[in-house]
């Protein structure tokens, strides 16, 4: 099915490369555009909803100012390899502010610390009353890499023909 479904469709979501990355225990890397003008890269948590990718951070944040000047961005999710693996997301990112720990935060964090350790800093974050940016992305263009089916489209034939 990978071969059949263009790049930019967001079909490709439902590929087993897509579900793999989107499960992973991994950070994403969230790319906009800062007030200056200047491109950033931020790597991030995110948890993907089977529509969204949530991502969260605390508020006020320079990203989220950023991100609301300028909502276009683009994520990436790859692994190392080898082969990489690469999932590339586009869209709109929407911000809604959130009173206390933004939900699909705890499970990210919940995920990827050990439970001891996470109960104590969500723990302290409720404490506190720590306010946060619940930040979603719905896929508008996807694009995926396995450089085994599908190559970067630039790439010289001579490296993707079989010998």
């Amino acid at each position: 099915m990978t071969a059949a479904v263009r790049q930019g469709d967001p079909a490709l979501l439902d590929t087993d490369l897509a579900r793999r990355l989107l499960a992973a225990d991994i950070p994403a890397r969230l790319a906009f555009v800062a007030p200056d003008g200047t491109p950033r890269v931020l790597p991030i948590n995110f948890l993907w909803t089977g529509e969204e990718v949530v991502m969260a951070g605390f508020r006020p944040s320079a990203k989220t100012r950023a991100l609301r000047a300028r909502p276009a961005v683009a994520l990436t999710i790859d692994t190392a390899g080898p082969p990489p693996e690469v999932l590339l997301v586009r869209g709109r990112a929407e911000i809604t502010e959130v009173d206390g720990v933004v939900p699909e935060y705890e499970t990210m964090m919940r995920r990827g610390m050990p439970a001891d350790q996470a109960d104590a800093y969500l723990g302290e974050l409720r404490r506190r009353g720590t306010p946060m940016e619940r930040i979603i992305v719905r896929p508008e263009w996807v694009g995926v890499l396995d450089f085994q089916t599908r190559f970067p489209a630039a790439m010289p034939d001579f490296l993707t023909e079989a010998p």
